[in-house]
């Protein structure tokens, strides 16, 4: 399949778009993601796909953690937050907490999940990490943002 192609079939595949965060020591990141799935009920586990060239990357595999945050879709501006290079900018002036993996918990979201990596599969250019939720909150209603609300989810390089 053309790479153009495969870009403009996930464009048309709605997806969640979410807020990883991740920590290794005192190194913290975030970044979106919308490659996520839940795989378990019994254990409870989620599989995300980053790119190795992601920071995250680099942080998730030091620091066997990840925590993923569902916002709501009036929450849409806090995704250009999370695209900058600097780390310490995307948390400046918002509430967090460490969570039990380390990772930085967002204190303004619908729900997330802190995963510790129980897995690591490369089966093409973006690495997957399946991670088995180890603490989670759901802080209330509202409408989870998928990628028809935002524009600036990756679809690849097409």
């Amino acid at each position: 399949m053309q790479e153009r192609e495969w870009a403009r079939l996930l464009k048309q595949v709605p997806l969640g778009i979410y807020i990883l965060t991740v920590s290794a020591g005192e190194r913290i990141n975030g970044m979106i993601a919308s490659w996520v799935t839940p795989v378990s009920h019994h254990p409870p586990l989620l599989v995300v796909a980053v790119h190795p060239d992601r920071y995250c990357h680099e942080l998730v595999e030091q620091g066997g953690g990840f925590c993923l945050h569902v916002l709501d879709r009036k929450q849409a501006p806090l995704m250009d937050r999370f695209k900058g290079p600097d780390p310490s900018a995307k948390f400046h002036g918002i509430s967090w907490r460490v969570g039990k993996t380390g990772s930085p918990v967002l204190d303004d979201c619908l729900a997330y999940a802190e995963c510790e990596v129980r897995r690591t599969l490369r089966p093409g250019n973006h690495t997957l990490f399946l991670g088995e939720v180890v603490a989670s909150g759901v802080h209330g209603g509202g409408t989870p943002l998928c990628t028809l609300d935002y524009a600036g989810v990756y679809t690849g390089k097409a």
